[in-house]
């Protein structure tokens, strides 16, 4: 059946097929944002800030920011919708080698390390539900080079990579499967989150809106400072809003995709933030700040299954146990959906492995799905959840700033472009996204070297690939010429 449709819509030059619209475009970009960070992340934020206040600030402004640069991509998603999204729009800005870069950071760590995270907490929820034993406990303190743990918590991430593997057969079988569980899944999280925000709400009593000063005193506002704590905390809030520009990797994929890209992204990321402010607001009315962070020294917690368990007893936990489950099955399956199609464009130039750029009978990248899961598995093996979150942010936004960057580039090298979606507030938006991106980046670096070094050095990896690529390239070109 879902060949015959396909036959009758558009198909772009790689042989990939337009069958996206507007709703399922915004339940991909919902579905790969909502995810595990909603429920977990006030924990570490909890720790820098020491109030709930401050701690919904930082969702506040990292989902504004967000939001600006949802405004910023739609700019440059309605001129450029091409597979590969970003990794496009770096070629038209600044050339292949950066776009290349770009492209190999997403595999070395951005991307990838997303999948991993994600499930990761996929599987921790499952094993607060039903708990899975360690095979290899007694190697749970080896560590690889002084910073690798891929025994620790083995259990845990045995299903980890079991998700990963299943998601990825399931998207390699045709786009059709993994449109359908980001419909219905996104639209169920959606819901169900709102239905915890009122739960959270008619139950709680105000608790962590209070001011403690045992917190404060704890906190890193304490020992760092306001700029670096709030800067640190927002970190946190930034893995829960990651995802969010993946929609225009699938630009083959998406119908009218110069109208229905800008659309998604402002839309699903608009809803997204608006979701996360109410339901950190609900925790945070139930429990103390000082509970949040008390549990950062308890291996597998959960802040949203820990507010449900105050609220109605263990039995009651299974229930948002159960909804993290389902949110974080379909954020790695829209990452995996989504972010294959990076390599597949790159492979298609000549700057990734050829076997990346063929589409199989079904129509969809199936070689450029398998390598990504098959380097997503081996991260769930490289740390712990936060470990790997520190270090693909620190990654992300260094390119998040060089493609709001790229505005300008793009409005003197491309003047005559229609652009229907054109950045409010010119040029100040985009100005200010860039020096955020900076300050966070340059904070990373300060208050997380361990991680902001491993992101780095597994994005230099990628140079002496790119001549050899490069080299590859010009001789396929030859060849056709």
């Amino acid at each position: 059946m879902f060949t015959a449709m396909a036959e009758n819509l558009e198909r772009h030059d790689s042989g990939l097929v337009r069958r996206i619209g507007l709703f399922t475009a915004v339940m991909i970009v919902a579905g790969g944002v909502i995810g595990s960070g909603v429920f977990k992340k006030v924990v570490p934020m909890s720790v820098e800030l020491g109030s709930g206040w401050l701690v919904l600030a930082a969702w506040f402004v990292a989902g504004a920011v967000t939001l600006a640069g949802a405004l910023i991509n739609a700019e440059i998603g309605g001129i450029i919708a091409e597979p590969g999204g970003q990794y496009k729009y770096f070629e038209r800005m600044y050339g292949r080698f950066f776009a290349y870069i770009y492209g190999w950071a997403s595999f070395a760590v951005i991307q990838t390390a997303t999948v991993s995270s994600i499930a990761y907490v996929f599987a921790q929820s499952i094993n607060l539900i039903v708990p899975i034993p360690n095979p290899a406990a007694e190697l749970a303190g080896y560590e690889l080079w002084g910073v690798f743990q891929p025994f620790d918590n083995f259990g845990v991430k045995l299903l980890a990579i079991g998700l990963i593997v299943l998601l990825t057969v399931v998207n390699a079988k045709g786009l059709e499967y993994g449109s359908l569980i980001a419909n219905v899944f996104s639209s169920a999280v959606i819901l169900c989150i709102v239905g915890l925000t009122v739960v959270g709400f008619g139950f709680g009593t105000g608790a962590g809106m209070a001011v403690s000063a045992t917190a404060e005193a704890a906190s890193g506002l304490a020992k760092h400072g306001f700029f670096s704590a709030f800067f640190t905390a927002m970190m946190a809030a930034f893995w829960a809003y990651e995802g969010w520009n993946s929609l225009g990797f699938m630009g083959g994929e998406i119908k009218d995709p110069t109208k229905t890209i800008p659309r998604a992204l402002v839309l699903g990321v608009a809803i997204v933030m608006l979701v996360y402010i109410a339901v950190n607001a609900a925790f945070l009315w139930v429990l103390p700040v000082d509970s949040f962070m008390a549990m950062a020294q308890q291996e597998n917690s959960i802040a949203g299954a820990e507010v449900i368990k105050v609220l109605f007893g263990p039995v009651a936990m299974v229930v948002i146990l159960v909804l993290i489950i389902v949110a974080t099955l379909n954020a790695t399956n829209s990452s995996l959906m989504t972010a294959s199609r990076i390599w597949f464009a790159m492979a298609l130039d000549g700057l990734f492995l050829a076997a990346a750029g063929r589409t199989n009978k079904a129509n969809v990248p199936g070689n450029a799905l398998l390598m990504m899961g098959a380097w997503s598995a081996l991260l769930v093996l490289s740390g712990s959840f936060d470990q790997l979150t520190d270090m693909l942010i620190f990654a992300a936004f260094l390119f998040y700033g060089a493609g709001a960057f790229g505005v300008f580039v793009l409005r003197r090298t491309m003047p005559n472009a229609v652009r229907l979606n054109k950045v409010p507030g010119y040029p100040i938006v985009p100005a200010l996204f860039v020096a955020f991106c900076a300050a966070l980046v340059v904070n990373s670096v300060i208050e997380r070297p361990r991680e902001a070094g491993i992101g780095m050095a597994l994005i230099l990896i990628g140079i002496p690939f790119y001549k050899r690529s490069k080299g590859k390239a010009a001789e396929a070109t030859a060849t056709l010429a």
